[in-house]
């Protein structure tokens, strides 16, 4: 009896740890009401046209976590009608099925854009046999290219997970980060230090990366003036704060991301996850979405600043599922003012959209699997299968 209480014990306490990254998905904090107070411009596209068949050096791939078109509308009405994301020439809409679900979660959605193929939810960067699958990233490193992450929550989680690690369950956050270790990633930008220092088998990452000629920072203030690769950026224990509250994390980020991998004359890979979109769809908190969507179109727009202009870089757009069931009920451009409601507080089923400009951007239109994501930016890039 002592016995299977301890075991009882061991297993609640294990369980908060994971729930703790994920407890999120338990929240309801309904909003259905937003008046945006502040609105932003959005960034020039480059007058030049990039000819059709062109292929790009370099390619951005964002994604906004939870979003769906719902969402998109939401901010663009709550921006007085434009968005750096609806500016972009080229879309479409992605398809978002698991293997084993017709509802993904981000685990199954990131592994569709990184590898290519659905597995089922839960699954980083492995199939439904649970063997790993190369990604984007590693593909991209093999062949010479730089590469980074961006993340406003712990670079751990599920998404960014997805794109450098290989296990059978998101929530072994410990052995992710471990993944690390076995990449040569160049800049990676997010929270989750604490999975790489404190850990239960007491190894210090941050020790090992070190060793590996990393130079670790605790912020994008801190790494200001240091612009050679490799760098870990870990800009919190777990997940980083809501936005505003965090900063212009994501938009510092990617601004950063950019200028240290453009070093690297053979091009590079950088995927940016605006990760608390989904946040807000989950607590249905129609606040909490649109300042998220706006803090990631910023991004978006920084994206476009630095790189659309140099006719060598894709920058794709996309989601890897919708959040909450949105929809918007009423809304007014002039006030920034948005009313919504929500069928859930989970994922959907629905197609989310695909956004693209740059060289290459052609190939990103009408209906596609998540999963044609990755095969158009491996042909795109000239790799093979």
């Amino acid at each position: 009896m002592k016995s299977t209480m301890i075991l009882l014990l061991i297993s609640f306490a294990l369980s908060i740890g994971v729930s703790a990254q994920e407890d999120y998905k338990d929240k309801r904090n309904l909003k259905e009401h937003f008046t945006n107070p502040e609105k932003h411009e959005v960034s020039r596209l480059p007058e030049k046209s990039i000819p059709i068949g062109t292929k790009p050096r370099n390619i951005i791939l964002m994604i906004g976590d939870g979003m769906g078109t719902a969402q998109l509308f939401a901010a663009y009405t709550a921006n007085g009608g434009a968005l750096n994301i609806t500016n972009l020439p080229y879309s479409g809409f992605a398809t978002t099925q698991s293997a084993d679900d017709y509802t993904t979660d981000s685990a199954a959605g990131g592994t569709a854009l990184s590898t290519g193929q659905r597995t089922y939810n839960g699954a980083i960067a492995v199939d439904v046999n649970k063997k790993p699958i190369p990604t984007i990233l590693e593909i991209a490193e093999k062949h010479g290219k730089a590469t980074g992450l961006v993340s406003s929550s712990a670079i751990t989680h599920a998404t960014p997970a997805s794109f450098i690690a290989h296990n059978v369950s998101r929530n072994n956050y410990e052995e992710i980060a471990a993944d690390f270790l076995k990449t040569d990633i160049d800049i990676f930008i997010g929270g989750g230090k604490s999975f790489f220092e404190e850990r239960k088998d007491g190894r210090n990452l941050l020790k090992e990366l070190e060793e590996k000629n990393y130079r670790i920072f605790d912020s994008l203030y801190q790494a200001e003036n240091y612009h050679r690769l490799p760098m870990a950026i870990l800009t919190a224990p777990k997940h980083n704060p809501t936005y505003p509250e965090r900063g212009n994390l994501v938009q510092e980020g990617t601004a950063k991301a950019i200028k240290a991998l453009d070093q690297d004359d053979k091009g590079y890979f950088l995927m940016v996850e605006g990760s608390q979109v989904d946040w807000g769809g989950h607590e249905n908190n129609t606040a909490y979405i649109i300042k998220e969507m706006l803090d990631f179109d910023k991004a978006v727009g920084k994206a476009i600043e630095l790189a659309a202009g140099d006719g060598e870089t894709l920058i794709i757009v996309t989601a890897d599922h919708e959040t909450g069931g949105m929809s918007i009920e009423s809304g007014d451009f002039e006030k920034g003012e948005v009313h919504a409601k929500y069928t859930t507080g989970s994922h959907t089923g629905i197609m989310v959209p695909v956004f693209a400009v740059g060289p290459g951007a052609e190939h990103f239109t009408g209906i596609m699997k998540n999963t044609d994501i990755f095969h158009k930016m491996m042909y795109l890039f000239g790799f093979d299968e």
